[in-house]
This record gives C-alpha cells, structure tokens and sequence, in this order.
C-alpha cells in the first residue's frame, strides 16, 4: 500500500534541500547560463538543482523511476516501476537568469502515470504549496521570516466567468498554436486577464486569488506537481482540450466551477486515442537524455 505521507514528506525535504541551492544562486554574478538544443535558456543552477533532488530519491527511493527536465528519464524496478517523480529543477528559468523572482522547484510523484504527490517550492517570493491525493493541500511562508502553521488552500467560489479573473501566461503561447482567436474570446468573456506566467498562476488559483490559469507549450515536469495541488485545494485541471493529467503538452486550472465554461470556449476535439492517455509514464527512449 502506497504511503503518501510518507512521499509528501520526502518530497518537501527535497524542496527544502533544493531551495538552499536554488537561492543561493539567484541573482549570483558568476550564474552559468547556456543555451539547449530546444533553444530554451539553462543555469549551472538547473542542474544543480537537479542533482540534489535525484540523488535525495537515490537514497531514499532507489527503485522508483525519475522524469527531470534536465537529466531525462530512468525507468523504476521492482515496487517502483509503477512509480515516477517528476521534476522541474527550476520552473521559469527565464525568469530566474533575470533576476525575476517569478520561479521554483517543482517536485511531483506519479503512480501509474497520475500524480498523486505535489510540492512546488519559490524561495524568492517565500513561498511552499503542496498537497498529496486525500490530504488536502497547503501553503507555508518561507524565508526570513516563516510560518509555523501551514495554511490550507481553497479555490474561489467564482462560478460566472463575466465575474472571474483569468491568467494565460503569454500571447505568443495561444498564437503559435492557432488559438489566438480562443484566448480573446475567454478574455473577452471574463472579468480580468492577466499573463502572470509559469508556476505563480497555478498557485494563485489554488489559493482562490485568480480563477483559471492555462497555456501552451508545457512538458510533463511542467505540469505534474501542480495537478495535486489544484484539485486538492478543490479545482480541476486538464488539458486546454480537457484531456486528463500532464501529458498533453498545456495546461488548464480552473476553481472547477468554471472548467467547462472555459472549454466551451477554448477546447478543440481531442483525437480519440488522447482521451484516455491520462495513465502512462514518459517513454523510455528519454533515459540517456543529458544536456
């Protein structure tokens, strides 16, 4: 029998861990930054990062499988080949190689492809959310000054979308996907649209302060620790489609009273075959994968 505490509790010792290498070097004038074969930017701290997390569930979970953005994936054995975490080093590198304090860790355990466990950690905005499947979901104030008492989360009661406020991360996203017309017709429909971007949105819709955040161009580490978090604290997430679970390459939270009516004016038809590809871990073919 699987103990998500027990996971939960690894998975924020990791963040903690993370956090500590993350921070220290943020905004550092010597930070290493290179640029991937995807064209998207990575730090010496991404892989830093990485390696505290992976070698943290080295010791502690050495059958399970890993899924990192920046060391690919290693299949589990045994118990754990049911059993994949799933990392993001540093969610909004782009933001952090600048200076912006808008990024963090994010750490997700899935179990037969669905993600049960998720932590996401932002030492610059002093922040740690988290939840795991049936034991609700949390946000704790780090830093210099830090909480002792987590607080849970809850999304909003907004259930009209002429009264909801909506982030969509950024135009070129919805545009290079052929859905700029989808994503005016939402903003024209809601109250408030704003492009807050990376982990921040999500978090905010699970804390109730904004009602739906989606977007494009998104890889399964990207996604894996916020689906816990969202339906934990009582929304729903999906696919800008309505697909389930992190594999479909966007992302859409909602306070759930507001999921369909957001389909309604954004989904497309998902190919038959996508409907039911919640339950999978990342192909093999990933595990040699190094940058």
């Amino acid at each position: 029998m699987t103990d998500l505490a027990a996971d939960l509790a690894l998975a924020l010792e990791l963040a903690v861990r993370a956090d500590s290498v993350s921070f220290d070097r943020f905004r550092a004038v010597d930070l290493e930054v290179t640029t991937k074969p995807d064209r998207t930017p990575v730090t010496d701290a991404d892989r830093a990062v990485e390696r505290v997390i992976r070698d943290g569930l080295a010791a502690a979970r050495p059958n399970d499988g890993i899924l990192g953005e920046e060391y690919g994936a290693a299949t589990g054995t045994g118990d754990g080949a049911h059993r994949q975490w799933i990392i993001d080093p540093i969610d909004g590198t782009a933001n952090f190689l600048r200076g912006m304090p808008i990024w963090g860790t994010l750490i997700a355990l899935a179990i037969d492809g669905e993600p049960l466990v998720g932590v996401v950690s932002s030492p610059a905005l002093e922040r740690r959310w988290w939840a795991a499947r049936g034991l609700g979901a949390f946000v704790l104030r780090t830093g210099p000054a830090p909480e002792t008492d987590a607080r849970p989360l809850r999304v909003s009661g907004v259930r009209d979308l002429a009264d909801a406020s909506i982030s969509y991360n950024s135009l070129p996203g919805w545009d290079d996907e052929g859905r700029l017309d989808d994503l005016l017709a939402l903003t024209r429909a809601a109250w408030r649209s704003r492009a807050i971007g990376d982990m921040w949105s999500y978090m905010l819709v699970a804390e109730g302060v904004i009602d739906v955040a989606g977007e494009f161009d998104l890889q399964p580490y990207d996604m894996a620790a916020l689906q816990p978090i969202i339906e934990e604290a009582g929304g729903r997430f999906s696919s800008v489609d309505g697909e389930t679970g992190p594999w479909h390459g966007s992302a859409l939270a909602t306070n759930g009273h507001l999921h369909d009516a957001v389909l309604a004016l954004v989904a497309r038809a998902a190919p038959p075959c996508a409907l039911g590809a919640g339950s999978r871990t990342a192909p093999d073919s990933a595990s040699d994968h190094e940058d």
